[in-house]
């Protein structure tokens, strides 16, 4: 990820007071929401961007080392570097490409709020990002965030417009939803990964990774993943509907220094597309609390049916390989265009039982000059298909929309915890291939009549 703990950049600004006036030029334009449990602030300075959160008479659990730190937005998305004429990313951030983030860039500027509310119940943003590894840079697009409090739980939800003049079909990239860094007190990284989810079994502290970058990738089961203290004390970001994290902890556990350079990390992670001019929303909880509540919290969004994506309006965290789509906005359906050697639609990371959705339902028109298609899955704790994770199965010629029922319940390694699948919609692509889908659902029983 983009921001390096080991930079020697000096923090900017003082250490953040719960004060009202704005005035002095060295205090940062804050505004705070509580509600006798927790209390967040967002800086207007920063792109209102998180930089504290506590209890109501607690010390501020929020890193602010730099920019890039927060609990912010921060999208990816392609060329690789990002360039302007007249400046280029140093060579140490190349590899992030377009990259805007909510607080501003890697030179202490700070983005420019458009808009904000605070009725004293809930707190509204918008922003105008700057692009992290060049000076000064705005994004083509801007930011919105609405935040309440539930209890001990920030609630939130966050959006990107995009406004790009770059109208290149760029590829899938790995978005965080949101970053989030906590100060070093909170070294613990922690999750459930196991496959009975909210059913009280133990907890897993995420290793350190063996290489030089100090953050890892893992399946939360749960949803939720957090940074905790000894004591199991900490910060918990809960994503509903998200399996898919990242996270670590770099430099000296301990400490609650918000300008330390010591931070603790976590990340919602989604593979997205981000077109040109495509909107992506999501929301995200954070915790202030212990390991019991972050949990107990966590098990409110437990998933009670299989999963299903209905694409009338936006690509349900669907991307593609050596494919694409027509592009956004999304209305009604994906249109695909397998072109490439091996065309791939793969799905997000989600969880399911295969005994309790032992059938497929893709409402689809494939017109691609083969009669038949491959859908893999992906079981928990496995990198990915294994070589019998995959049925084949029939599909219509015509181009006319139909009801496809796979038995995927009839393969013997279709069973336990299912954690992602891969439609496969030809064996190569073809220029003149076309697949329109307006839904893939998994089912327990196999469902009724074909579509009309």
């Amino acid at each position: 990820m983009k921001r390096n703990p080991d930079k020697t950049t000096l923090p900017g600004g003082l250490l953040m007071l719960a004060v009202t006036s704005w005035t002095a030029a060295a205090e940062p334009r804050m505004s705070f929401l509580e509600n006798g449990s927790i209390k967040v602030g967002v800086n207007l300075d920063l792109g209102g961007a998180i930089t504290w959160l506590s209890t109501v008479d607690g010390v501020n659990r929020v890193n602010n080392f730099d920019h890039g730190r927060q609990i912010q937005l921060s999208y990816f998305s392609g060329p690789v570097p990002f360039e302007t004429p007249d400046q280029k990313p140093s060579e140490h951030w190349r590899h992030l490409g377009w990259n805007p983030i909510q607080a501003g860039d890697d030179f202490r500027n700070g983005s420019e709020v458009l808009e904000h509310r605070n009725d004293g119940r809930a707190i509204y943003v918008k922003c105008r990002p700057l692009q992290w590894p060049l000076e000064d840079v705005p994004g083509e697009c801007f930011f919105e965030s609405w935040l309440e409090l539930d209890g001990d739980t920030l609630v939130a939800r966050a959006r990107i417009t995009m406004e790009r003049s770059d109208e290149t079909p760029y590829p899938a990239r790995l978005q965080e939803l949101p970053a989030l860094y906590a100060n070093a007190d909170y070294h613990r990284v922690v999750s459930y990964t196991g496959a009975r989810p909210h059913a009280g079994e133990a907890v897993e502290v995420m290793p350190r990774s063996e290489t030089k970058h100090p953050w890892t990738f893992w399946i939360g089961t749960e949803q939720w993943s957090a940074l905790l203290d000894e004591k199991d004390e900490g910060l918990g970001l809960i994503t509903p509907g998200r399996y898919w994290f990242t996270g670590g902890f770099a430099g000296r556990p301990g400490g609650n220094d918000t300008y330390a350079t010591d931070t603790g990390y976590l990340a919602g992670q989604g593979l997205e597309i981000l077109d040109h001019d495509a909107v992506h929303e999501f929301r995200y909880e954070v915790v202030v609390g212990s390991l019991a509540g972050i949990r107990a919290r966590a098990a409110t969004h437990a998933a009670k049916t299989p999963p299903a994506w209905d694409f009338s309006r936006d690509r349900q965290g669907w991307h593609y390989r050596d494919a694409r789509d027509t592009g956004w906005p999304i209305e009604g359906m994906l249109e695909v265009l397998p072109e490439g050697a091996d065309p791939q639609l793969v799905g997000p990371i989600a969880l399911w039982e295969a005994e309790a959705a032992p059938f497929l339902e893709i409402a689809a028109a494939f017109a691609t000059g083969e009669p038949r298609a491959t859908l893999y899955w992906r079981r928990l704790g496995e990198a990915g298909p294994g070589a019998e994770d995959h049925v084949i199965f029939p599909v219509p010629e015509d181009g006319a929309f139909h009801r496809i029922v796979v038995p995927l319940g009839e393969s013997a390694t279709y069973r336990g915890p299912i954690v992602q699948l891969r439609l496969d919609p030809v064996s190569q692509g073809r220029p003149e291939a076309r697949v329109k889908i307006r839904s893939i659902r998994l089912r327990a029983a196999a469902p009724g009549p074909d579509l009309p």
